[in-house]
Formats: C-alpha cells, sequence, structure tokens
C-alpha cells in the first residue's frame, strides 16, 4: 500500500512529458554535490591531501587554465563600453572592429535584438569563412543560422523528427558520445540507435558498424539521421577523407539525414591527422550524392581557439535541403529571437581575427600558437602517463578536447560499486575525487561496450595543470591497483 503522499508524487510524474522522464539522469549530478561538499569542507579548513579540486570533466579551457585571447576580449570590452572606441589604449584595429561591429546591431548597443538566424553581416562572414576553410566551395549565408551554442542546433531534429510516427523515428548515434547528444535525442520522443566506434582501431567509425545498427533498428524504430562528432569528443579521433567518404555513400543508401557536429575542428594536432568538413568532402564527391544528401553542419565559438564557452553561440549550416522545408525551420528557430548578441560578436572574430600587418596580429599569433603547442603537448603527455600506469590504456589522440582512456577495474572492486549503487566507473570517479582532488567523468556517461569502463578528462589546460592532473592521477591509480589487486 502507498501512503497519499506517495501517490501524489506518482501522479504528479505521470504529468511529465513522459520524453523528458525518459531522459537518463546525468552521472556528472553525482559528483558535483560531493564536489560541493569538498569544496565547502576546504574553505572551512578540513584537511585533505590537497588545497584545491582540479576539475577537468567538461572542456572548458579557461577554467582550465588557458588564457582568454588579448583581441577577443578588447573587442567585446569595446563593444560593451563603447566609449573605448575612442581610447588611445587600445589598438588600432581593435577599435575600428569594435565600431564597425558596434555599427551592425540596433542602436549601436549588444543589448538590442538581432534578426532571428543572426546579424546579417555576421553571417556573410561565417559564410565567407566556410567557402575559404573549404577551398572556394560556395557556402550561401541564406542556409546558415546562429544559435546558442552549437548543441542547440541539434534542435534542427523538431523538423525532422515526427512525434506521431509508429514506429518512433531514431537517430543513429555514436559510442561514446557527448552525453546531452543522445539527451537532447531521447527528449525529442525518438530513439537513440547506438553504433559503436572501434576502440581497439583508434576509436575508428566502420562502415560495417553503422550497417549492424540499422539491422538492429528493424522492428523497433525508423532511423531517419546519422549523427557524427569529428574531430570525436570524447574519443579523440579525425576521421579520414576515405572514411568519410563511406559514411556519405551510406547515408546516401539509407536516405539518412546527415548532422556533422565539426566544434573540434581547429584542434586537431595528430601527425598525420587533418580536419576535412564533412561539405567539402561531399562536394568534391560530385553528382548525383553532392546535389543529393541533405546535411546540417556545426561549429561553435565555445571551442574555437578563443575557447569563449559562457558566451553559449555557434552556426549551423544547412546543405540541399528543400526550400519549403528551409521555411519551418526559420519558424523554428523564431520561436528563440535571437542568439546571444555577446556571442555572435566572438563568433564573428572567431572566424575573422586579425591578419599579418594588422596591429593585434603579433600578439594574436603568439597565443593562438601557444594554445596550439599545449593542447598537442597535453595530449602528447596524457597518452604516455596514462599508458604507463597499470590497468589504464588511452589510444593515441588525433584531436579533440579530451581523452578517454580505458579502466580496468578489478571485480573486488565492482562488486564494492555495486553495493554503493554506482556504476563502477562513477564510483572510480568519486573515489577519485575524494582522494586526489581530482574530478574526471565516467565512461558511463558517454556510453561504452558493456563490460568495459573509462574516464574522460579535458587536456585543454595550461601545462602546469595537467602535469599536476597526471601527477594526481597516477598517484591515486597506484595505490588503488595495491589495494584491489
Amino acid at each position: 500500500l502507498f501512503s497519499n503522499e506517495e501517490i501524489m508524487k506518482m501522479s504528479v510524474l505521470q504529468e511529465i512529458n513522459p520524453n523528458v522522464r525518459n531522459m537518463k539522469p546525468l552521472e556528472y549530478s553525482i559528483l558535483a554535490g560531493r564536489l560541493s561538499q569538498i569544496k565547502e569542507e576546504l574553505r572551512q579548513g578540513v584537511k585533505k591531501p590537497y588545497q584545491e579540486v582540479l576539475d577537468v570533466y567538461m572542456g572548458d579551457p579557461h577554467k582550465g587554465g588557458v588564457k582568454p585571447l588579448s583581441f577577443v576580449r578588447q573587442v567585446l570590452a569595446a563593444c560593451l563600453y563603447p566609449q573605448l572606441v575612442n581610447s588611445s589604449k587600445l589598438p588600432a584595429d581593435v577599435r575600428q572592429r569594435a565600431q564597425r561591429l558596434l555599427g551592425r546591431c540596433d542602436g549601436g548597443s549588444v543589448g538590442s535584438y538581432t534578426a532571428t538566424r543572426g546579424i546579417p553581416e555576421t553571417l556573410i562572414r561565417v559564410s565567407e569563412f566556410i567557402t575559404r576553410r573549404d577551398g572556394g566551395v560556395p557556402s550561401n549565408p541564406e542556409n546558415i543560422f546562429l544559435s546558442p551554442g552549437s548543441q542547440w542546433s541539434l534542435s534542427i531534429l523538431h523538423v525532422l523528427l515526427n512525434p506521431e510516427s509508429s514506429p518512433r523515428n531514431g537517430v543513429l548515434s555514436p559510442v561514446p558520445c557527448h552525453n546531452t547528444t543522445t539527451m537532447s535525442v531521447t527528449g525529442l520522443g525518438a530513439v537513440v540507435v547506438p553504433y559503436y566506434l572501434s576502440e581497439e582501431q583508434g576509436w575508428e567509425l566502420q562502415v560495417e558498424e553503422l550497417h549492424r545498427a540499422m539491422e538492429s533498428a528493424k522492428g523497433v524504430c525508423n532511423p531517419i539521421a546519422l549523427y557524427i562528432v569529428n574531430p570525436g569528443n570524447p574519443d579523440g579521433h579525425v576521421q579520414s577523407r576515405k572514411s568519410m567518404q563511406e559514411v556519405i555513400r551510406f547515408v546516401s543508401e539509407r536516405k539518412l539525414f546527415l548532422l556533422a557536429d565539426e566544434v573540434y575542428q581547429d584542434y586537431v594536432f595528430g601527425e598525420n591527422s587533418e580536419f576535412v568538413s564533412y561539405k567539402r568532402v561531399l562536394s568534391e564527391m560530385g553528382p548525383p550524392l553532392s546535389d543529393t544528401v541533405e546535411l546540417a553542419s556545426f561549429h561553435s565559438a565555445s571551442k574555437g581557439w578563443m575557447g569563449e564557452c559562457g558566451l553559449r553561440t555557434g552556426y549551423m549550416e544547412l546543405v540541399n535541403l528543400d526550400p519549403a522545408v528551409m521555411k519551418h525551420i526559420f519558424t523554428m528557430f523564431s520561436t528563440d529571437t535571437c542568439a546571444p548578441v555577446l556571442g555572435q560578436i566572438a563568433l564573428d572574430l572567431m572566424l575573422n581575427p586579425p591578419q599579418p600587418g594588422e596591429p593585434s596580429y603579433p600578439l594574436y599569433h603568439m597565443e593562438t600558437q601557444n594554445i596550439k603547442n599545449t593542447l598537442a603537448g597535453n595530449g602528447k603527455r596524457a597518452v604516455e602517463v596514462v599508458n604507463s600506469l597499470p590497468g589504464l590504456c588511452c589510444q593515441p589522440l588525433e584531436g579533440g578536447a579530451f581523452a578517454f582512456p580505458k579502466v580496468y577495474l578489478p571485480p573486488s572492486f565492482i562488486q564494492k560499486a555495486k553495493e554503493a549503487g554506482l556504476e563502477p566507473d562513477t564510483f572510480y570517479c568519486s573515489r577519485l575525487l575524494d582522494e586526489a582532488g581530482l574530478l574526471v567523468g565516467p565512461g558511463t556517461e558517454y556510453g561504452q561496450k558493456e563490460g568495459t569502463y573509462h574516464i574522460r578528462f579535458c587536456i585543454l589546460t595550461s601545462a602546469e595543470i595537467m602535469e599536476e592532473v597526471l601527477t594526481r592521477l597516477t598517484c591515486f591509480h597506484k595505490q588503488f591497483m595495491k589495494d584491489f589487486s
């Protein structure tokens, strides 16, 4: 029998959107609660083996000690406080850029709304960037939408998915994959159809696995889209042209919409790796594929070299969509008025940085090169240290902002985790947080093959912080293996 209070709670839960009820809670919430407690204990003077917590759970460069780019912050400052446009304390090109950007804002203020798709001139700048990046492949500003972060762009699924479809629509999503993506798909009432990246092959995407995933969906759902992350998050793999061509042929054959998350495109540091956009590969393949495969690609101001995560702006470019469908997408975007204006300006600056000969170029070049070199060094160092530890194994990193090593957990520890009511790798992360003051993400958050366990940590930090992260991980893991071997 249930009490009246319990019956009322069940009744309230039944009224919640079932798609929202089906969204899996983040493992982060478990760790975040303990993180808050530890920080409070440290403030109260409780003695621990560390003086502060290192948080490398998220891909947040500034939190990780990466300094904001001077040019970006100077222009943003002048846009927020226009009197600085006349200040000799700022370089001339900074003042000119701020003046030009403010001229695009209604009332000359970043506090004004913009057009729904974004500031028209900024849409043109985005289009020009895409054309340069893709070796001259044309980009139409009319096919570009600015959004509050790249993940928000996945709301295009509102247009693609039919909530009344039977069986339900499905989206093929990689495993491992950024957790908010799968939550978005589930929240929209669709089925996540997992396809597994091959860890043994450096997290390579194999087209045979895509065919297997489609077969697994029979009788369960009707897949309508394929979601790709390149460079990979959390795996750090960078796709080859050959792999991308196979994917494009696959989506054409299966009549799937291609969603290409390319927010880590600047973060490529593998010796034989390069980023090539799906749009460019599609164009190079020629008709009929280049005229028929429907594609949405995403990029973000959070993940370029500026790393301005808190400004929340990205863009989506659409390729080969029917004009009638484009009208509905515009209507959908209209419900959100516009992307944050400061974020739109930051995106403009990311895609159109200072050029040689301009006053800000030498410092900008030095700062961005330092970030690139640090990221590459951190990636190499992380793999080296992790692979030197018993029970840890990390595939070579080619790009992205994370390491995602496999953790071999002893049966006795797995049993303890079950007794604690936690996933084994979440329990490992909880112990790491408690004993070493290091916050990383458990692999279960991103998906993994059954019977395997992983951790994820951000490598886009300062070199000093990365060295401390690896030192703490090493000390903890060696003791952990002694305790449970």
